[in-house]
């Protein structure tokens, strides 16, 4: 009697591998969420944050291993592998918008209206602001256990594609993985 219970109950067990993309996902959320509300200059968001799917991440790795030749970066057909074992991605970037101050030079000009006679120059509070953002994001992954790596590869392939909103001009990839050793290590 005993043993027809024990094997009853064991085969409707849900095992971790079954639950591995659900919880990056739900992690990767969770990240989402820490990433919208870290500091932000002045409290102006710039931000763009996305949850690629599995269809999506095919094809960035695609083009990722494309563009390793293309651009004779082979590191990006290294990422792209690394991608292709992920369990989930999240993207984090920034549009570029100055904060209008009179005096401040962190980007090289002496003030945000001398850096919008130049548009595609990142505002360094941007920059600045997208980093907290990426630093709350993956300090979720790690409390939850969570292997992550920022890779501007993907993120640089997501802009080439026309994946981030169009004035998204700074963009970065944090593939997750949940797996005995960490696939992000030793590449």
């Amino acid at each position: 009697m005993f043993d027809l219970f024990i094997n009853q109950h064991i085969g409707s067990m849900l095992k971790e591998e079954q639950l591995r993309k659900k919880t990056a996902e739900d992690t990767a959320r969770l990240m989402m969420a820490a990433a919208r509300t870290a500091p932000k200059g002045r409290g102006r968001d710039t931000l763009f944050i996305a949850l690629a799917h599995d269809e999506d991440i095919q094809k960035i790795a695609k083009t990722m291993i494309q563009l390793a030749e293309k651009w004779e970066t082979p590191f990006f057909a290294r990422d792209a592998q690394n991608l292709l074992q992920s369990d989930a991605l999240v993207l984090i970037g920034s549009r570029i918008e100055a904060l209008k101050l009179k005096e401040c030079g962190f980007c090289g000009f002496k003030n945000c209206d001398e850096k919008n006679l130049n548009p595609n120059i990142p505002c360094a509070y941007n920059n600045i602001d997208l980093g907290i953002a990426i630093g709350s994001a993956v300090t979720v992954a790690a409390q939850h256990h969570v292997d992550n790596r920022v890779m501007y590869s993907i993120g640089k392939t997501a802009l080439y594609m026309g994946l981030a909103e169009p004035d998204v001009k700074v963009l970065l990839g944090i593939p997750l993985s949940i797996r005995s050793k960490n696939i992000y290590f030793d590449r």
